[in-house]
């Protein structure tokens, strides 16, 4: 008896490690795959039998552990087509900003998305003091500042005025351009300010354009 079972134990062996082994959909035995198959719905999967894996389950909706099709949809599918003609919107709900630095011109057509109020420029304001004060002056008077900001024409040589001829009539989207791409010394400074306080921003340039 003894040599029999001896006997099987490679067999054994043969079959278990097979059965480990994976091959085409076939994933073989699994590990623990509690721990690396997501419960959520995945877009690369579909397993629609609510059964599959529930010899495992721990899920409070007592279906198996690898089922994750979506009921809510057509088929169950977990991936679906946009609805045409929409647009992905950023995480603070904008639109996205595509325009590349040959594309000023239309940036500037861009108007501002945030409303024009006393909170938001406030919040403009501290921005401002906070990223633009030091090269154009806490009046916006850039080089040409007098009094505090006089420090700004000894260190910072050629920054105009907000208010100059040149400088008073530009448009929101063309200092959020600015202020993202850059423009002339000024280099680009959209990795370290977000799209929404780069409007915030433009909306106090407008009021420091009009002093």
């Amino acid at each position: 008896m003894i040599h029999k079972l001896k006997a099987l134990v490679p067999l054994v062996l043969v079959v278990v490690i097979s059965a480990c082994t994976a091959k085409g959909d076939n994933p073989g035995l699994e590990y623990a795959p509690q721990m690396y198959h997501s419960v959520p719905y995945e877009p690369l999967t579909q397993i629609v039998d609510e059964d599959r894996g529930q010899w495992l389950s721990n899920r409070e909706d007592g279906k198996g552990e690898f089922y994750n099709s979506n009921p809510n949809n057509p088929n169950r599918q977990n991936v679906r087509q946009p609805v045409a003609g929409t647009v992905r919107r950023t995480a603070d709900g904008m639109l996205p900003y595509r325009f590349e630095k040959a594309d000023l011109v239309a940036a500037a057509q861009v108007e501002n998305p945030l409303p024009d109020t006393p909170e938001i420029k406030a919040e403009g304001r501290r921005l401002y003091n906070l990223y633009c004060d030091h090269c154009h002056g806490s009046k916006g008077q850039g080089s040409d500042a007098e009094g505090t900001d006089a420090k700004v024409g000894q260190v910072y040589l050629g920054v105009p005025a907000y208010n100059s001829a040149a400088k008073r009539d530009l448009s929101q989207g063309h200092v959020f351009y600015v202020i993202t791409h850059g423009y002339g010394r000024m280099m680009p400074h959209a990795s370290q300010i977000s799209q929404e306080k780069r409007w915030k921003i433009a909306r106090y340039v407008k009021e420091l354009q009009q002093q």
